[in-house]
C-alpha cells in the first residue's frame, strides 16, 4: 500500500482533491452493507485525466481502486482497503441528448430522478429503477445492472445499455459499443490490452462444451433477474459465439461487473417513451404472504407496468414513522401483506377496466380482501412507502436488525410461492424470522432475516443462513443475486452457483481485463469469507454514556447513531426536493451527510480507545455544517435525529472543553435581550450602526455580511400586560381560550408580530392569555448547552401542563421545542406532564386551520380579492408538523392563491448562518431555491415564511421582505 508521502505527491498532480486523514477515511469504510473496511485513501477526480492519473498510480504501488457514487451498495461493493475514487461530485454532466435515435450521453455521476427529470420534457424516460432512484446514480446503476420496481416491462440497466467509455485497467482509454461479426474480428488485432480482451475472451467462449456448461449451470433464461458472477451467458447469445445473435456488446458483461473491470466516464442509455399519463395502483390486502404470491401470478397475466410486495412487518414500522405515517392512508386493518399493482394506460377507463379485471380474477380465486385504488399524486405517498422499506428496517429497537444477507435472491416468478415457502421452513428451523418486501413481480423479494451481527451466534447464522439460502436457489436454478450484485457477501458462493468450470472462467475473465487486480478487488471473484470485515465485531459491546438528552427510545446514544443502515436518502439534491440535508445539497460531499454523522459518532464511541470519545475533534469536525434542520428526523426512514445527535455531541464536547463565548452568547439570547431592553434605543443604535456594528460582529465571530436582529420598540409582553385589561381593544372573546406561548424571538425582536397575532385572535373572537413560562430554551439546545436547556425545559413543563386549553405559538422553532426535544429532557418523574403539554401545543398556523375546519373561522371575515402569496416552510414544521396548515389559513380570503416554494431549508438555521465561518454555506444552501424562486416574482406577491430565521435571510439574500403568516392574514381581515 502507499505511503502518506506517496499519496501526498498524487494530490498535488491532480486537479481534484485527495484525502488520507483518519476522519474521511473513516466515512468511506462503510456503505450500506454489513461491511466495513478502512481505505487507504478517498478521491475525488475532477476529470478523465485525474482517473488515468489515479490508475496509474495504483498499479506502480499495487494498490486498489474502488469507484463509488452514492454508496448505497448492499453487498460491500463499494468498501475495501484501497482507493476509493468517488466520482459523485464531478462527474455529473449530461453530455449528449439525441432525440433521432433515443439515446443519451451521461457521465457516471448522474442521478436517476434528476436524468428523468431532465428527459421531461422531451417525453423520453430512462426506465430502470431503483428505490433508491432519487440518489443513486447511472454508473453505480451499471456496475450493479440495477433493475427496481418496473423491471417487469423496463427490465434492468443492462437492457439500456448502448456504449460505455473510460479506461482499462493499463491506462489504456476504449470505448466498448455494438459490434458486427466483421468488426469484432478487426477488434483482435493489435497488441493492445483492448485487443487482447476480445482475442482471449473469443478463445474462452467459442467451444460449444464450455457454451453448454454455462448454459447448464447459470440462472434459467426465466430468470430475468441474474446478477450472479460475470454475465458470460449473455455474451455467448452474441455473434460470433451464435450465428443468429445480436451484436458483440462488452457491455453486457460490464453491467453487473461492479467496477471490478473498467472504470466508465461516459455512458450511453438507450431511453424509451414516457409512461402513460393515466396510471393507478392497486394496493390489495392479503392475509398472508403466500397467498400475496399466488396473487402475483394472476396479477402479472393482467400486464401491469409493477408488482410489489410489502409486509406486515414493514408496514408496522411505518406507524412510527413520521414522514411515512402520512402515507398509510389507502391502509385498512392491519394486513399481513399488501401486493401494490399499477397500471399505466392511455385512459382513466382502461386503468378501471385492468384494475376490475384483476380483482374479479383475484377474488374468485379466493385471493385478497380489500382492493382500494390510487390515482394521481397519492400514487407517488404509496411509492414512498414501499421504497422506505430498506431504512425502515433499521427501526428495530436493540442489536437485532433486519440484514442483508439473502435479500437478492431471484426464482422463476412461477416458482415464487414454493421458493419463499420452503425459504421460510429454513428460516423457522433457525429459530428466525423474516421480512418480506420489494419485487414479486420480477420474481425477487427482498428478504432479510432479524440477526444480531454483534454476537457469536449471530455471525454463525449470517454466514449458515447464506449458505442454506445459496442451496435453495439453486435447487431452483435462479440467481443468488438479483440486482444488488455480488460484492464481499456473495462472492464465496459464485462456484457453487455457477459450477467449479464456470468460475475458472469467470477469474480468467477478470485475470484477462485486469492482471494485477486493481479495479475493485476481492469483489466477485476471490472474495474472503462473507462473514469477516463486518461493521460489527463479534463480542463487541455497545458502550453507555451518561446523556443530557434520554436516549431511552433507541436503548442509548450510540445505538441512535446505529439505526443509519447507510441507505443514503440524506444524498437528496434540491432537484429531487425534500430538506434532508442542506448542507450535502450546498456541498455535494459525503462528509456533510446525515449518514456521515452517524457513522462519525458510532465510529468514535465504539472503535477509538478514548477514556472521553466525545471530546474528539473528528466528531465536532464532521457535525460542524449540520444545520440541525431536523429534515433527517422525518425524511430518514430511520429516523437518524442529527440535530439531537449534534447537540448532545456539543453539549459532551464542552464538558471536556469549556463553552466558547459565542456559544454562550447565542445561546442566552433571551438573558442578553433582556439586559439590553431597557437601553434599546442605544443598542440598536450600536448593532444597526456600520462602525460599531462591524466591531460587534467581528468580537462576536459573526459575518460581517450579516444584519443583526434589532429590538422592538416595546416587548410583546409588556404591550400584553398594558393592553389585556381591555381585551387589546376587542369585544371580549366566545370562542374559547387560548394560550400563547410569547417565545424569545417574538418577545424581544419580533413583537410586532406578536402583538398582531393577539390582535388577530382577539378580534376573531377568542381570549388571549399569555401564560407564566420562560424562554423555551431553543438556542441553548442549538449551541449544545443542555444543562440550561433541562432546566428551562422542566420548568415550563411544571408550568405549563396543567393548562386545560390550547397552548399555541408563533415560531415553529420554539413551540415546537415542547412537542419535540422536551420530552428528551423531561425528567423521570416530569415524563408525563411533558406528553400531556406536548399533546396540548399547537402552531398557531395548526390552531387556527382547526378552527377554520370546525367553522368557527369564515372566509367572510376577510377581505377577498385576487393576492398571490409564495409561501416558504420552516424546517422544524415540516419534520415535526406540515406546512399544509399554513397553507390552510393563507387560503381562507377568497381569491388568495397560495404555492409552496419547493425549498429545504433556508440556511440560516438559527445561529448558524450567523457565524462568519458557515456564511458561505448558508448562502449556498439559500440559493439552491429558495432565493432564485423569490427574485423571479413580482413585487405584489407576498412572501410568506414562519420562521424568524428564514425571514432574515430572504431579507439578507433577496432583500425582499418575508411576512409571518398571521400578519398576512390580519391584514387581510376586514
Amino acid at each position: 500500500m502507499p505511503t502518506n508521502q506517496q499519496l501526498s505527491e498524487l494530490a498535488k498532480t491532480l486537479d481534484g482533491t485527495l484525502f488520507y486523514d483518519d476522519t474521511m477515511r473513516t466515512l468511506y469504510a462503510t456503505d450500506a452493507s454489513a461491511y466495513r473496511e478502512m481505505p487507504t485513501a478517498v478521491v475525488f477526480p475532477k476529470n478523465e485525466d485525474d482517473i488515468l492519473k489515479i490508475i496509474r498510480f495504483a498499479n506502480e504501488h499495487k494498490c486498489g481502486l474502488i469507484p463509488r457514487t452514492a454508496g448505497t451498495s448492499l453487498a460491500g461493493q463499494v468498501v475495501g482497503n484501497g482507493i476509493i475514487v468517488d466520482v459523485s461530485k464531478h462527474f455529473t454532466a449530461i453530455k449528449e441528448l439525441n432525440l433521432n435515435e433515443n439515446w443519451i450521453k451521461v457521465q457516471p455521476g448522474v442521478i436517476r430522478d434528476e436524468l428523468n427529470t431532465y428527459l421531461r420534457d422531451y417525453n423520453l424516460f430512462y426506465g430502470p429503477e431503483t428505490s433508491t432512484s432519487n440518489r443513486c446514480m447511472i454508473g453505480g446503476m451499471v456496475g450493479n445492472n440495477s433493475c427496481g420496481s418496473r423491471s417487469v416491462i423496463y427490465g434492468s440497466a443492462r437492457e439500456h445499455l448502448i456504449e460505455v467509455k473510460g479506461y482499462l485497467s493499463n491506462g489504456e482509454f476504449v470505448t466498448f459499443k455494438p459490434l458486427s461479426k466483421e468488426a469484432f474480428m478487426n477488434k483482435m488485432k493489435g497488441d493492445t490490452l483492448e485487443a487482447k480482451i476480445y482475442r482471449d475472451t473469443y478463445e474462452l467462449l467459442k467451444d460449444e462444451e464450455v457454451q453448454a456448461e454455462i448454459d447448464r449451470e447459470f440462472p434459467k433464461p426465466s430468470v430475468p433477474r441474474r446478477n450472479t458472477g460475470y454475465a458470460i451467458d449473455m455474451l455467448t447469445r452474441l455473434t460470433p459465439f451464435k450465428e443468429d445473435g445480436d451484436y458483440f456488446n462488452f457491455c453486457q458483461l460490464l453491467a453487473g461487473s461492479e467496477g471490478t473491470l473498467f472504470f466508465m466516464t461516459e455512458i450511453k442509455l438507450n431511453l424509451v417513451p414516457a409512461p402513460p399519463k393515466e396510471n393507478a395502483v392497486v394496493c390489495v390486502h392479503f392475509n398472508s404472504v403466500n397467498e400475496s404470491l399466488k396473487a402475483n401470478i394472476i396479477a402479472l397475466m393482467h400486464n401491469p407496468s409493477a408488482c410489489e410486495l410489502i409486509d406486515h412487518y414493514i408496514l408496522d414500522c411505518t406507524k412510527k414513522n413520521i414522514e411515512q405515517s402520512k402515507n398509510r392512508f389507502f391502509i385498512e386493518g392491519d394486513p399481513k401483506a399488501i401486493l401494490v399493482v399499477e397500471f399505466p394506460r392511455e385512459t382513466r377507463e382502461e386503468v378501471d377496466q385492468a384494475a376490475q379485471a384483476m380483482e374479479e380474477e383475484m377474488r374468485a380465486a379466493g385471493l385478497g380482501y380489500h382492493f382500494p385504488i390510487v390515482y394521481g399524486d397519492d400514487i407517488n405517498k404509496v411509492w414512498t412507502l414501499r421504497k422506505a422499506g430498506l431504512g425502515l428496517l433499521s427501526n428495530i429497537p436493540g442489536d437485532a436488525k433486519a440484514v442483508a444477507v439473502i435479500e437478492d435472491t431471484a426464482v422463476d416468478v412461477n416458482d415464487l410461492p414454493e421458493f419463499i415457502e420452503e425459504f421460510n421452513q429454513i428460516l423457522d428451523e433457525n429459530n428466525l424470522y423474516c421480512v418480506h418486501y420489494a419485487h414479486a413481480g420480477s420474481g425477487e423479494l427482498h428478504l432479510r432475516p432479524i440477526i444480531d451481527l454483534k454476537t457469536a451466534e449471530g455471525n454463525r447464522l449470517f454466514k449458515l443462513i447464506a449458505t442454506e439460502i445459496a442451496h435453495l436457489v439453486k435447487k431452483y436454478k435462479g440467481s443468488l443475486s438479483g440486482e444488488h450484485g455480488d460484492g464481499r457477501l456473495r462472492g464465496e458462493f459464485i462456484p457453487f452457483m455457477i459450477g467449479e468450470k464456470n468460475y475458472e472462467l469467470i477469474k480468467k475473465v477478470k485475470n484477462l481485463w485486469d492482471p494485477n487486480h486493481i479495479f475493485n478487488p476481492n469483489k466477485i471473484v476471490d472474495t474472503p469469507a462473507m462473514n469477516t470485515s463486518l461493521r460489527y465485531d463479534i463480542g463487541q459491546e455497545t458502550p453507555e454514556f451518561d446523556t443530557a438528552f434520554s436516549f431511552e427510545d433507541t436503548q442509548g446514544i450510540v445505538r441512535a447513531a446505529e439505526l443509519c443502515n447507510g441507505s443514503a436518502d440524506c444524498r437528496k439534491t434540491e432537484i429531487t426536493g425534500g430538506t434532508m440535508c442542506p448542507s450535502y445539497m450546498a456541498t455535494r460531499e459525503e462528509k456533510h451527510t446525515t449518514r456521515a454523522r452517524a457513522n462519525i459518532l458510532r465510529e468514535v464511541l465504539t472503535k477509538e480507545k478514548n477514556e472521553i470519545p466525545f471530546a474528539s475533534g473528528k466528531i465536532k469536525d464532521v457535525m460542524d455544517l449540520c444545520l440541525s434542520c431536523k429534515g433527517c428526523k422525518s425524511e430518514c426512514p430511520s429516523n437518524v435525529d442529527v440535530a439531537k445527535l449534534k447537540s448532545e455531541s456539543l453539549h459532551q464536547y464542552y464538558q471536556v472543553k469549556g463553552i466558547p463565548l459565542r456559544a454562550k452568547m447565542f445561546a442566552q439570547v433571551d438573558a442578553n435581550n433582556k439586559k439590553a431592553y431597557p437601553i434599546r434605543s442605544l443598542y440598536n443604535f450600536a448593532t444597526q450602526n456600520a462602525f460599531t456594528g462591524k466591531l460587534i460582529k467581528s468580537f462576536l465571530g459573526v459575518a460581517p455580511e450579516r444584519t443583526l436582529p434589532a429590538l422592538s420598540k416595546i416587548s410583546c409582553k409588556a404591550w400584553y400586560n398594558k393592553h389585556k385589561a381591555n381585551n387589546f381593544g376587542f369585544p371580549k372573546g366566545e370562542k374559547g381560550t387560548v394560550y400563547l406561548f410569547c417565545d424569545e424571538f417574538v418577545n424581544y425582536n419580533e413583537a410586532e408580530i406578536g402583538i398582531t397575532t393577539i390582535q388577530l385572535l382577539s378580534k376573531l373572537g377568542y381570549q388571549v392569555i399569555i401564560p407564566e413560562h420562560v424562554e423555551s430554551g431553543r438556542a441553548f439546545i442549538s449551541k449544545g448547552l443542555l444543562n440550561e436547556a433541562k432546566s428551562i425545559a422542566n420548568k415550563n413543563i411544571e408550568q405549563l401542563h396543567g393548562l386545560k386549553h390550547p397552548i399555541v405559538g408563533i415560531e415553529p422553532s420554539a413551540i415546537l421545542t415542547l412537542r419535540d426535544e422536551y420530552l428528551s429532557l423531561a425528567t423521570s418523574s416530569n415524563q408525563d406532564k411533558a406528553n400531556q403539554l406536548a399533546q396540548n401545543t399547537f402552531l398557531i398556523d395548526e390552531f387556527l386551520a382547526e378552527e377554520f375546519e370546525k367553522g368557527n373561522i369564515q372566509s367572510e371575515q376577510f377581505v377577498a380579492k385576487e393576492q398571490r402569496i409564495r409561501l416558504h416552510g420552516h424546517c422544524h414544521q415540516k419534520a415535526l408538523s406540515s406546512v399544509v396548515p399554513t397553507k390552510k389559513i393563507l387560503s381562507i380570503p377568497r381569491g388568495y392563491q397560495v404555492l409552496n416554494i419547493p425549498s429545504g431549508c433556508c440556511g440560516m438555521a438559527g445561529s448558524f448562518g450567523y457565524e462568519k465561518e458557515h456564511y458561505e454555506v448558508s448562502m449556498k444552501v439559500g440559493n439552491l431555491v429558495l432565493f432564485p424562486t423569490i427574485k423571479k416574482e413580482k413585487e405584489d406577491v407576498i412572501i410568506a415564511a414562519p420562521g424568524t430565521s428564514c425571514r432574515h435571510q430572504i431579507k439578507d439574500g433577496t432583500s425582499r421582505q418575508a411576512l409571518h403568516p398571521i400578519e398576512i392574514l390580519y391584514q387581510a381581515l376586514k
